[in-house]
């Protein structure tokens, strides 16, 4: 029995290390994207959707065959579709490296060496990938799992590819119902994003630039039975007789319940991690071209800044603009304008208002109450463009803005173009640091509005002017207070900080009570499903809970 079981193992083990070995000299390639959309049909069926990019090496052969792993051989080969660069494949057969899998014959639109292409593949009604789930629930929950396709590392010359993995639930569930697992494997955040699709599918969405095309990820989710038939659950038996498959399976399973322990520790951090992204789902789903004309607290909102950063963005243009001024920074209480200066925003408006209200609860709620409709203002605004493309465009704005401070000599110079720009140098997620940096020496010079965010300055009779001594009208000589530049670094930094800890609190929860209304999360679950616990025995048999696409490649 144990050569039996060792001998399968050296089976498995092949089938992965040496899958499309058979002229693999001629094969190199990058695999710049993958973009997998694993669609669990209402009859309990997967629908698999590929698009992946390849850029082929200068050195090799054209690629003319992509294989594609399939989690199970039942599924019809007559209802696969596929296209490279828009133009349909026809030469599509079962795979004969890889099992189960597809072969995709790209014919005469072959990649050649040093050029670039896009293969986009559907395969549909994929059966027999539901398992029931040993969540305790008050109801009977399916699960699944899934591995993406991924390449023989022989064959890919680049380690960070962009990939985006979304796994869409049957139609018909509260956000609380459905279940999300820990990915193994994966170099991105571990909590997901998530939402409603148009037709009304919770989805989880997990997305990195760091992804391997040569390793393996694993996802998986649960959901209530009732939304699929019982027929699509696969029959587990409950005979005490183990075959030699079983027994592999529990080997393997050891392993992974391991691996699923140090996610309940990771989890813990992800959740953490998961409370400050606030953006909604929908941002990162990609349209064409750049947004322009975003205000920097705008651009701030996409990058997503901490929240305690933009609202002392926000504090800082209302004092800039004359709206407001600081009385006191400890507890901080701001004087508002009256009449209030034409021409602020929206947001600037409603920040002005809460800081109206004197009880520290009201304040806090109206705050938050502004940066969920900041947030869903950018949302709009963003509709229809790239997200990765205008964050891009931003950051390379706010290194514009610092090139433009550093490489400014005069004290005087430099403080009035740190003046113009900072809004933008505020984008940085270093601004405490370069700030220090770039101030080492002595100013001399402060902004126009700054007595307007220092009381110490305004009260010492400090105005907008060197730091020299200064007569008044009566005779009395008194000095403005002299701020090296570490200081004046220090004093915008400190008051940066002071005013999180003072108004915002423990910025974590204030953006928990806006990330559960700008991107809510259906629940998550650390334990994994089906009768294995979440074991995963590769391809080389199919565990319960186990959907697993093998290693593909050209030949």
């Amino acid at each position: 029995m144990f050569k039996r079981i060792l001998g399968f193992l050296m089976v498995a083990l092949l089938l992965f290390t040496n899958s499309g070995t058979v002229n693999a000299q001629t094969y190199l390639f990058s695999v710049e994207s993958t973009i997998v959309d694993v669609i669990v049909n209402d009859d309990g069926t997967f629908t698999l959707d590929y698009t992946i990019t390849f850029l082929n090496d200068h050195s090799a052969d054209p690629i003319d065959y992509v294989d594609i792993g399939v989690p199970t051989s039942s599924y019809s080969l007559s209802a696969v579709t596929a296209e490279i660069d828009g133009t349909s494949i026809t030469d599509i057969e079962k795979s004969p490296y890889v099992s189960p899998g597809i072969a995709f014959g790209l014919g005469s639109k072959s990649i050649k060496a040093g050029n670039r292409g896009t293969v986009h593949v559907t395969i549909p009604n994929v059966k027999k990938v539901l398992y029931n789930a040993t969540n305790e629930e008050s109801e009977p929950y399916a699960s699944m799992q899934f591995a993406p396709n991924y390449f023989g590392s022989e064959y890919v010359t680049n380690n960070d590819m962009d990939m985006t993995v979304t796994i869409f639930m049957p139609a018909g569930m509260d956000p609380d119902e459905p279940r999300w697992f820990e990915p193994t494997n994966w170099p991105g955040l571990s909590t997901p994003s998530s939402g409603y699709d148009d037709d009304g599918r919770i989805y989880y969405r997990w997305v990195t630039d760091q992804a391997s095309p040569s390793s393996e990820y694993r996802f998986g989710a649960s959901f209530p039975i009732r939304l699929v038939p019982e027929t699509a659950i696969v029959k587990q038996s409950s005979s005490l007789n183990i075959d030699e498959d079983s027994i592999i399976c529990l080997c393997f399973s050891s392993f992974f319940i391991l691996i699923f322990g140090l996610g309940i520790y990771q989890s813990i951090w992800g959740s953490k991690k998961r409370k400050m992204k606030y953006l909604p789902p929908k941002m990162s789903i990609e349209g064409h071209g750049i947004k322009r004309g975003l205000t920097a607290i705008e651009a701030a909102i996409l990058l997503e800044n901490p929240m305690d950063k933009v609202l002392t963005m926000i504090l800082f243009s209302v004092i800039k603009k004359g709206a407001a001024e600081v009385v006191t920074k400890d507890p901080l209480k701001l004087k508002i304008a009256s009449p209030i200066p034409e021409g602020l925003r929206s947001y600037e408006e409603e920040f002005l208002a809460a800081f109206e209200k004197t009880k520290v609860k009201e304040r806090t709620k109206e705050l938050q109450a502004v940066m969920v409709a900041l947030v869903k203002m950018v949302t709009t605004k963003m509709k229809g463009f790239s997200h990765k493309e205008t964050v891009k465009y931003y950051e390379t704005i706010m290194e514009k803005a610092w090139n433009m401070v550093e490489e400014v000599d005069t004290p005087d110079v430099k403080v009035a173009k740190y003046d113009e720009v900072m809004d933008w140098t505020m984008l940085d997620r270093d601004f405490d640091k370069r700030t220090r940096d770039v101030f080492v020496s002595p100013p001399q010079f402060y902004p126009i509005w700054w007595g307007r965010f220092d009381p110490s300055f305004r009260s010492a009779g400090g105005v907008a002017r060197p730091s020299t001594p200064i007569s008044s009208s009566s005779g009395r000589t008194f000095s403005v207070p002299n701020l090296p530049g570490s200081d004046f670094a220090a004093s915008m930094v400190t008051g940066m900080q002071n005013f999180s800890s003072d108004v915002v609190g423990d910025v974590t929860s204030f953006t928990d009570k806006i990330t559960n209304k700008t991107n809510p999360v259906p629940v998550r679950t650390s334990s994994s499903s089906g009768r294995s616990g979440g074991s995963s025995c590769a391809c080389a048999c199919a565990c319960a809970g186990c959907a697993c696409a093998c290693a593909g490649g050209g030949r």
